[in-house]
């Protein structure tokens, strides 16, 4: 099962949106969408995040709000009425509010009593946050709210406590006798949570057992969303810069290969599968056309074929630790290569050596560094490119780590160079290394001694 304790996330598209930046000083706020059976502890788990990202205007609402109101037949009947099911909630107008808060307006949250079953005025005024929750036991039902949502958590409490929680809750705050509880949790509750709470487990990024008692997981949790707020700030800046969704599978093995302590043997396996999924995504980047196959049981399918000239470029000798996850993925692809000097005392970059298929300018180029650190060697790279005619937008550009000042300097000077990486780092520090960072790749993946220059070979 998938659940934080056992590092296991499902790789789910990151959803963002992209601006430039001239675009406005509108922040678009990151959605997270807490779900999970009645009384299982979201509320308290999303209080819990919240007081730890105290320095970040947060809102946090619940779906409840959201119940429609009953009409007198219903009133009647009130007993027999499952507010368990999707059609209780009013998910129109829940859409309206996360899409104004999306884009900047203030919204009006439904006041929702549970006593009378009515919507009451006023509303609850809410007003674009840096983050914004949305918290219900359904919030991950619709296809529609998901797509919102930059991170989707399901809270996952054994049956029985969150029974004792709902009588408690309901006898209490919603003035409601324990037999009514009981009959509406057996006729209701119980068979909507198996038919459609459960089910919406599956699209959960987090999985978080036993709830508000798992302080480990809400930790990481928290870690999480700081590093991906400060990668959503730059891809909304920069259109062309992607981050792969950061599970935390993947923190894990950044986890390994940054720490000073870990073998050559297991920082090459971990980097190796760190590269093979930022090759992958790069991948996903190429233009495609549909393309309708017949399958072997004679149906067609519709799918997709991506375009077939493309080639890869590696910086040495970093770089050359990217090729064999290429060759992986892109079976007899050409692979080029550039070899950048740089003065010590200028920063200046100097081409030393490139072999480059001689119809470059024809193909998409993968440039392969794994860490973007000043950006200069990038820069002098994708000039290299550029000026054997290949068109900007033809390069994506793979690497595990990126500077914010890296990818400053080769968006402002190549805007249409599409970056793809794994995580961007805090910075640099007084000698051009990234923080954290994960030191000299080269001298690591290859096992040299610092310093020591590859001799530029051909692949092609």
């Amino acid at each position: 099962m998938k659940s934080v304790n056992a590092a296991a996330l499902k790789n789910t598209s990151d959803n963002r949106s992209n601006g430039g930046s001239e675009q406005s000083q509108l922040k678009v706020p990151f959605i997270i969408g807490v779900a999970g059976g009645t009384a299982s502890g979201k509320t308290t788990v999303c209080d819990m995040i919240i007081a730890q990202l105290h320095d970040q205007r947060v809102v946090l609402f619940n779906q409840d709000a959201f119940y429609r109101s009953l009409n007198d037949e219903q009133l009647k009947k009130v007993g027999e009425y499952n507010f368990d099911h999707p059609d209780a909630f009013d998910t129109e107008l829940l859409l309206s509010c996360v899409e104004k808060l999306k884009h900047g307006r203030v919204a009006t949250i439904p006041n929702y009593d549970f006593k009378t079953h009515q919507r009451v005025e006023p509303g609850r005024v809410v007003n674009p946050s840096d983050v914004i929750i949305l918290e219900g036991i359904l919030v991950l039902h619709d296809s529609r709210v998901r797509d919102l949502m930059n991170m989707k958590i399901f809270v996952d409490t054994d049956s029985d406590v969150r029974l004792g929680r709902r009588l408690r809750r309901d006898t209490v705050q919603r003035g409601r006798n324990v037999e009514n509880v009981l009959d509406q949790y057996a006729k209701f509750v119980k068979p909507s949570f198996e038919e459609f709470i459960l089910p919406s487990m599956k699209y959960a990024d987090v999985i978080i057992p036993r709830g508000a008692d798992n302080e480990v997981a809400i930790d990481l949790i928290v870690q999480h969303i700081r590093t991906k707020l400060g990668q959503h700030d730059l891809c909304k800046i920069y259109s062309n810069v992607f981050v792969i969704y950061s599970t935390f599978q993947i923190r894990g093995m950044h986890t390994l290969v940054r720490d000073a302590k870990t073998t050559k043997h297991d920082f090459v396996f971990y980097a190796d599968r760190l590269i093979r999924l930022v090759v992958e995504h790069g991948l996903g980047h190429l233009p495609f056309t549909e393309k309708q196959i017949t399958t072997p049981t004679g149906s067609v399918y519709t799918g997709v074929i991506f375009y077939q000239r493309l080639c890869g470029v590696s910086i040495i000798r970093s770089g050359e630790s990217m090729e064999n996850a290429l060759r992986a993925c892109c079976k007899g692809i050409k692979i080029g290569k550039i070899l950048i000097h740089g003065d010590t005392n200028t920063g200046a970059k100097e081409l030393i050596y490139e072999k480059l298929p001689s119809d470059i300018s024809s193909r998409h180029v993968l440039l392969l560094d794994p860490v973007l650190a000043s950006g200069n060697s990038a820069v002098k790279a994708i000039s290299v490119l550029v000026s054997k005619g290949v068109p900007e937008s033809n390069i994506i550009f793979l690497n595990l780590i990126a500077s914010p000042e890296g990818i400053h300097a080769v968006c402002k000077k190549y805007p249409k160079v599409k970056i793809v990486t794994s995580e961007i780092d805090r910075g640099l520090n007084t000698e051009m290394r990234v923080i954290p960072g994960m030191g000299e790749f080269g001298d690591r993946y290859f096992g040299t001694a610092p310093k020591r220059l590859p001799t530029p070979t051909s692949q092609l």
